[in-house]
Formats: structure tokens, C-alpha cells, sequence
């Protein structure tokens, strides 16, 4: 007698969905079924299937973990290590008093949904970040902005199928920008790590390349597949594998220890982990973003008024008809040119003379001589 063990099995996405509403992380279920978290990480990207016994228990697992809770609607996953999700209802039932009679839906406002999205990812955000840029003040000030980004665009982002995708994305961006270096607050280096392994991973992450650094902490860090992480970094998956490998490469070169990615994978969460990083608190955040929003709009409103005026006076101005300019002077012919005083001639001296040595007073007075 043969056992079958064709056991269904949900979508790659409902398989990794289901094991962070268990609040299970890939090496935990990896552990529970006697597999690598290598292998777990194919299955729930779809790469490759279990079969046979441990396609019967994986199955088995994921049911008893479907039967918990109900499916949630939105799914918002953890970093720097995987950890389990925040769920995110959309809709809230109340109890029903009676069976017959249907109770209404009662549906979360964009201020609760954006401060349970925060408090969720805010933390661990911190973390991811701090690892990127090795500044503390720096990690908070990304996480923050990207926030209050969210924030001014929830519309969009609300509807997104990964928001916590959109807002880790939006924090990197910004953490890695090359402006900062030029800020007078970041132009000097932050005291280090008091523990020697984290100052020494920190000090071998930071001389990885910015790309290469997001690929290693999105990949061995927060725990996401190759083509995941291809597409939050924006490059092809040929070449999210090489900067993964090249920057292992590059860790194990200076520190053997972190070769193997499990490893790797706990050093990065216990260095983050490390660190005090405390995020603003929600209302905190979406009240410096409409204040923000208020002050750009208020200084588009000005520059646009300005420029009104701008115009409106180079309007009132301006000449209403065409008036040529005056050329320039032309010598008029057969006028001699005005001669500039010079040496007197005897003739204009003796006169002189005599005109100094008459009296000036008196009755006498000078009379012109025919000559």
C-alpha cells in the first residue's frame, strides 16, 4: 500500500503571508520542518516546491496556521530580521447579537491605519538604517521623513499592496543620499559601537558601496528573495546577486566568522538590536508633516504671488510704443573744432600787463585804442 503526499499547497505569496501571521520567521518554520532557511526562502518565492513528506508537513503547518486567525487584508512585513507582521485590517466586525441580523462594518481612519503602520515599522526602520549609515541621529531623521512622505501621500501609499515596501524604500533613498556629507551636522563621524564585533561589522558595512550595502541588509538582513530585493533596489536580479555576493565576499574577507548568511543574518539583527534607537511617535510625525505641507504651500503661494507682481509690474512700465534710440553725434562739416586754451601770444600778454597796471577804481576808466 503506497501513501500519497500531493498535499495542496496555498500561492508562494499565501505561504510566506501565512507564516508571519504565525509570527514565524523563515529560520523558525526552517527548524520546525528539518530544512535550511535557504530552502524555506524558495518555496515562498515560488522558485521551488516541497515534495514528498515535507511537502505533507509544510502543508499540514500552513493550514493549522491558516486556521488561527482569519485572513488579513494587508500585510505589513518587519526588518532588520524577519519577525512577525502587522495585520492591518481593513474592515473591524462588531459581535453580532443575533445571527440574522448583519452588524455593519466599522472601517479604521487614515490617522489610526498610518499610526499602526508606524508603530510597527518605525523601529525596526531605525535599525535597518542606522545599519546603512552608521549615524544614529541620521537613521531617525530617515525614517521620519520617509514617514512624513507617507504621510502627505497616504491616498497612494493606503492602497499600495506593500506599504511597508513603500516606506522602507522611501527611508533609504533618503539615508543614502550623497547630500548629507555636506551637512555641517554630519561632516564628523558619531562615536562607534561600544561592543568590538558590532564596530567591526559596522566599520566593514560602511565601506561597502551604498547599492552594495542595501542588497546585503534587504537580502541577509530583512530577510526578502532575490527579486524582491532586485526590484526595491531597482536593478536587475543578475545584478542584485552580484552585489550580494561581492559584498559577502567582501565581510568574510575581513570577518570569517560572518561567512555563512545565517550567521551573518543574526550578527546584523544583534548589532542593530544594540544600538537605543528610539523613533518620534506617530502624531508627532504626521503633525510635522502637515506643518510642512502648510509651509511649502504657503511659500509656493508667495513666489507665485510675487511673480504675479513681478509681471504686473513690468507690465505697467513698459513703454507702449516703439521709440528708436538716439544715435550718435556726427562732426558737422565746415565748423572748426573748439580749441582748448593754450600759451598766450605776446600781443595777449602786453595787454594783460597793461590791463593789471591801470587803476581799477576811480573815475578813470580805459578806452580803446584804434590801432
Amino acid at each position: 500500500m503506497t501513501q500519497s503526499f500531493d498535499t495542496p499547497l496555498p500561492p508562494p505569496k499565501e505561504r510566506r503571508r501565512l507564516r508571519e501571521l504565525g509570527s514565524l520567521t523563515q529560520a523558525q518554520l526552517a527548524a520546525r520542518l528539518g530544512v535550511s532557511r535557504e530552502t524555506v526562502r524558495a518555496w515562498e518565492t515560488g522558485r521551488s516546491t516541497p515534495s514528498g513528506r515535507k511537502r505533507e508537513s509544510y502543508g499540514n503547518l500552513l493550514a493549522s496556521l491558516a486556521a488561527v486567525r482569519p485572513p488579513a487584508e494587508v500585510t505589513v512585513p518587519q526588518g532588520p530580521e524577519p519577525a512577525p507582521v502587522l495585520t492591518v485590517s481593513l474592515s473591524k466586525a462588531a459581535p453580532d447579537p443575533e445571527p440574522s441580523t448583519p452588524t455593519p462594518a466599522a472601517a479604521p481612519t487614515p490617522a489610526q491605519a498610518f499610526d499602526a503602520l508606524y508603530a510597527f515599522c518605525a523601529p525596526a526602520l531605525v535599525r535597518q538604517a542606522y545599519l546603512l549609515t552608521g549615524r544614529r541621529e541620521l537613521a531617525r531623521e530617515s525614517v521620519e521623513q520617509a514617514f512624513q512622505v507617507a504621510w502627505q501621500r497616504w491616498p497612494e501609499v493606503a492602497v499600495d499592496p506593500d506599504p511597508a515596501s513603500w516606506v522602507r524604500a522611501t527611508a533609504y533613498e533618503y539615508a543614502l543620499s550623497p547630500w548629507h556629507r555636506f551637512r555641517p551636522r554630519y561632516r564628523h563621524p558619531e562615536p562607534p559601537p561600544a561592543d568590538a564585533s558590532d564596530r567591526a561589522l559596522l566599520d566593514v558595512l560602511l565601506t561597502l558601496p551604498p547599492p552594495y550595502r542595501r542588497t546585503l541588509l534587504l537580502y541577509d538582513g530583512v530577510g526578502l528573495g532575490l527579486p524582491e530585493t532586485a526590484a526595491e533596489t531597482e536593478a536587475s536580479t543578475p545584478a542584485a546577486a552580484s552585489r550580494l555576493l561581492h559584498a559577502r565576499s567582501a565581510i568574510a574577507e575581513r570577518l570569517p566568522d560572518l561567512a555563512e548568511p545565517e550567521v551573518l543574518h543574526h550578527r546584523l539583527a544583534e548589532t542593530a538590536s544594540t544600538e537605543r534607537l528610539r523613533a518620534a511617535k506617530p502624531p508627532t510625525v504626521r503633525i510635522e508633516s502637515e506643518r510642512r505641507a502648510r509651509f511649502w504651500t504657503r511659500a509656493a503661494i508667495a513666489i507665485t504671488v510675487a511673480i504675479i507682481g513681478a509681471t504686473a509690474l513690468t507690465l505697467h512700465t513698459a513703454p507702449t510704443r516703439y521709440e528708436p534710440p538716439v544715435p550718435p553725434g556726427e562732426t558737422v562739416p565746415g565748423v572748426p573744432p573748439k580749441a582748448a586754451p593754450g600759451t598766450l601770444s605776446t600781443a595777449e600778454l602786453t595787454l594783460r600787463a597793461k590791463l593789471r597796471a591801470e587803476s581799477a577804481n576811480g573815475p578813470e576808466k580805459l578806452l580803446p585804442e584804434p590801432r
